[in-house]
């Protein structure tokens, strides 16, 4: 798990998709790509999954959001009875929420007081944001 300059650089390339090559070269079989406040790309050897940044309308610290983001995502991964597709997936979500909270107030201010019934709420509002039928 790593951000977006960091993939470039690591790699030598600037396309992500070309720079996960080059990194799954080196031994991982899944990588993820922290892109601020566009949100977050993984890539696995066999799949891809995208989740965008929970839209706000203030931000007042970006301080952190990605190391929040890593831990909703390892959190989620912990609890989890699986690790399979749908599994990551729903990590990545719950990563995505977990960083959309950290920037609504200074430092750990908001995820000091943050309860999981919010945490469980913003990520159905997170659902329905993304959910569509083809």
């Amino acid at each position: 798990m790593i951000n977006d300059d960091e993939t470039r650089q690591l790699s030598g390339e600037h396309n992500i998709l070309r720079a996960a090559k080059h990194i799954f070269s080196m031994g991982p079989k899944t990588l993820i790509v922290k892109r601020g406040e566009h949100g977050a790309l993984m890539i696995h050897e066999k799949f891809m999954f995208s989740v965008p940044g929970f839209p706000l309308e203030e931000v007042h610290d970006p301080t952190g959001a990605g190391d929040s983001f890593a831990g909703g995502f390892m959190g989620y991964l912990a609890a989890a009875k699986s690790l399979n597709p749908a599994t990551l997936k729903r990590a990545m979500v719950y990563g995505s929420v977990l960083g959309s909270f950290a920037v609504e107030k200074f430092g750990v201010e908001r995820l000091l007081t943050l309860k999981r019934k919010e945490v469980e709420a913003r990520a159905k509002k997170f659902a329905q944001l993304t959910a569509f039928e083809l």
